[in-house]
């Protein structure tokens, strides 16, 4: 009984939008999600002194729910825009004929029938904070071997960060969308098939992406930002990559 409650709320949640565009719901997620990472944004010094590959975890896990919740929102942002041809021909007739058999929408709500967004995807996001989550202790291993490997030295501090940009890109860029993409899969029910469609038809692009956009992040990284705050760092900035890797995963899923 109480499971159905939920379930009922949560579809509530569901039909309803901030202005006839933004899902409540995942608005309402998104902003639980920032008043945790704030909280460990205030903290996050002396959580680390204390546990620091246990607070990588927690950050990582919390900026990865963020980032698939931004995608998520996106999608939902975009079934609710009409096409130019819906807008024409059925922005004044729209559910029209339905007012008179339920209630009002709540004011700044309009609901497009044809396009409603699925609901919030709770399975999707455990998926990504669970990655965010187990992936920290490789990444935190990895960061303190390039600082170790590639010191920065004040005569010359940009040849060993260009070093470990080189070696961040060229080895662990690759290994990280694999171990992504197969825990995705995996995770989503896939089998083998499921996996080389995947990196059939995703991984090559999203390789080339990666290219495009993380050296000069990782220049500033590794250069500027210290050891401890250098995963939050790619965590954060990574979220805009997490929430293009979430729409590219799903689309590929659909």
């Amino acid at each position: 009984m109480l499971s159905f409650a939920r379930r009922r709320f949560l579809d509530g949640l569901d039909r309803r939008y901030i202005y006839g565009r933004v899902p409540l719901l995942h608005a309402i997620i998104f902003l639980i999600e920032m008043v945790i990472a704030a909280r460990l944004a205030a903290k996050f010094n002396s959580y680390y002194a204390e546990r620091p590959v246990l607070t990588t975890m927690v950050t990582n896990a919390v900026l990865g729910g963020v980032a698939d919740t931004v995608a998520q929102l996106i999608s939902g942002y975009r079934s609710q825009v009409p096409t130019r041809e819906e807008t024409d021909s059925d922005l004044i007739s729209i559910e029209i004929h339905e007012l008179d058999k339920r209630k009002p929408p709540a004011v700044g709500e309009l609901d497009f029938a044809s396009n409603r967004p699925p609901p919030f995807d709770f399975e999707r996001l455990t998926r990504f904070m669970s990655y965010g989550f187990f992936m920290a202790p490789i990444q935190f291993q990895w960061f303190g071997l390039l600082s170790r490997t590639f010191p920065l030295t004040k005569k010359n501090p940009t040849i060993p960060a260009l070093k470990r940009v080189a070696a961040d890109q060229f080895l662990f860029a690759p290994f990280g969308l694999v171990c992504f993409f197969t825990y995705m899969t995996i995770t989503e029910g896939g089998g083998r098939r499921a996996l080389a469609r995947k990196f059939q038809d995703v991984y090559i692009p999203t390789l080339k992406a990666n290219f495009l956009i993380w050296p000069a992040v990782q220049v500033l990284n590794f250069r500027v930002v210290p050891i401890q705050f250098q995963i939050p760092f790619v965590s954060v900035i990574g979220i805009a990559w997490t929430a293009y890797l979430s729409l590219t995963n799903s689309a590929e899923e659909e």
